[in-house]
C-alpha cells in the first residue's frame, strides 16, 4: 500500500510545482487557448491563457507511477503499462490538436477525421494488447466479457476467440472514445473536469485497493474479484489523482493554465482503461455520472434541434447552459463537483453492496 501513497504523494509534489514552470514555458512562447466564437461572451477574457497543461497531468503521473515501482522494488505490470499507454497515447493526440489551434491561430485543431484516426490507432492497439500478457495464474489483463462489477455471463466471444477479438476491439473503442470525449466536452470551466476526474479516480483507488484484498488469485471465496493486476491499477489510478490535485491548484478559477485537448483525452483515456481492466465497464458510468450528464445534454440538444429545430437548453454542454441562465462560473463548478462527487458516493455504495449481499 506504500506504492499507492508514493504514487499520488510524487505526482502531487510534481504537478504543483511543475505546473508554474511549464506555464511560464508556454507564456513564453504564447502557446495560449483561443475561445470558440459561439461560446458564453465571459469567456472571451480567457484568450491567451495558456493550454496543453495536460503534458503535466500526465508527466506527473508518469513520475509518480515510476517511483512507486522504484519504492516497491516491483517490475510494472501489464495492465498499469496498458493504462499508461492508453493515457499517454490518447494524450499525444490531444496535445496534437492543442498545438495546431495554437499554431495555426484559430479554435478548432485536428480535424474529425485525424483525430478518429488516431484515437483508432492508439485504442485498437489497446485492446489487442489487453487479452494478451496471461499471468502466472493464467489471467490477462482484460476479458471479452462484459462487466458491471465483475464480469458479467455476456461473453463478446460466445462464437469463438477470432469474433470474440473483433467485438471486444470494438467495445473497447466504443468506451475510448465514450470516455474521451465525455471528459473533453466537461472541460470547459474553471477547474470543472479536474475536479470531477479526481473525484472519480479517487473512487478507483478504493475499488481497485477493495479487489486486491478480496482477490481470487490468493483470497478465494464465492464473491472473489478476476483482476489480473489490482494494485497495480491502484497505483495508476492514485498517481492520476495526485496529479490532478496539484494541477488543481493552478486550474482553480481564474484558471491559469488549462488542461486542453492533451488532458482531457488522456484522462478520459485513462478511465476508459481503468474500467476496462477492473472489470467494472458499467459501474463507470455511474461513478463518472456527471461526465455522463454532460455529454447526453449534448446529444439531446443535437437530437432535438434536428428533429424540431428547437433548443431544449439555452447553450449546450449543460454547463453552459447554466451559465447562460445567470449563474457564476464557481457556483456552477462547485455544484457540478458536487454532483460529480454523489455520483462517486453512489458507485462506491453499489459496488460495496454487491460484494456484501451478493
Amino acid at each position: 500500500m506504500i506504492a499507492v501513497l508514493v504514487s499520488a504523494g510524487v505526482a502531487l509534489l510534481v504537478a504543483l510545482l511543475g505546473t508554474p514552470l511549464f506555464i511560464k514555458f508556454l507564456v513564453k512562447r504564447n502557446y495560449g487557448q483561443f475561445i470558440r466564437q459561439d461560446g458564453p461572451t465571459a469567456h472571451f477574457t480567457k484568450r491567451g491563457t495558456p493550454t496543453m497543461g495536460g503534458v503535466v497531468i500526465i508527466g506527473a503521473t508518469l513520475v509518480g507511477w515510476a517511483a512507486s515501482c522504484v519504492v516497491s522494488g516491483r517490475l510494472p505490470s501489464a495492465s498499469s503499462v496498458l493504462v499508461i499507454f492508453l493515457m499517454t497515447g490518447l494524450g499525444l493526440v490531444g496535445f496534437l490538436d492543442d498545438y495546431i489551434k495554437i499554431s495555426k491561430q484559430r479554435s478548432l485543431g485536428l480535424s474529425a477525421r485525424w483525430k478518429i484516426i488516431g484515437q483508432g490507432i492508439v485504442g485498437i492497439s489497446f485492446a489487442v494488447l489487453a487479452l494478451q500478457f496471461p499471468n502466472a495464474n493464467f489471467r490477462t489483463p482484460a476479458s471479452t466479457k462484459i462487466s458491471f462489477i465483475r464480469d458479467t455471463n455476456i461473453d463478446l466471444a460466445f462464437a469463438g476467440v477470432a469474433l470474440g477479438l473483433i467485438l471486444f476491439v470494438l467495445w473497447a473503442n466504443l468506451i475510448i472514445t465514450a470516455w474521451s470525449n465525455a471528459v473533453n466536452l466537461t472541460d470547459g470551466l474553471d477547474g470543472l473536469a479536474t475536479g470531477a476526474s479526481l473525484m472519480v479516480f479517487g473512487g478507483y483507488v478504493i475499488v481497485s485497493i477493495w479487489q486486491f484484498n478480496q482477490n481470487c488469485q490468493w483470497a478465494v471465496g464465492p464473491r472473489c474479484y478476476e483482476v489480473r493486476d489490482p494494485l497495480d491499477l491502484a497505483v495508476v489510478a492514485a498517481a492520476i489523482t495526485g496529479a490532478l490535485f496539484g494541477f488543481l491548484w493552478w486550474n482553480a478559477s481564474p484558471a491559469k493554465i488549462f488542461m486542453g485537448d492533451t488532458g482531457s483525452l488522456a484522462l478520459g483515456g485513462a478511465l476508459a482503461g481503468l474500467s476496462i481492466l477492473s472489470r467494472t465497464e458499467l459501474l463507470a458510468i455511474i461513478l463518472g455520472g456527471l461526465f455522463v450528464l454532460v455529454v447526453l445534454s449534448d446529444v439531446i440538444q443535437i437530437g432535438f434541434f434536428k428533429m424540431t429545430g428547437k433548443r431544449v437548453f439555452k447553450m449546450a454542454p449543460l454547463h453552459h447552459h447554466f451559465e447562460l441562465s445567470g449563474w457564476g462560473e464557481v457556483t456552477i463548478v462547485i455544484r457540478f463537483w458536487i454532483i460529480a462527487g454523489l455520483f462517486v458516493a453512489l458507485g462506491l455504495g453499489i459496488f460495496y453492496a454487491e460484494w456484501v449481499v451478493g
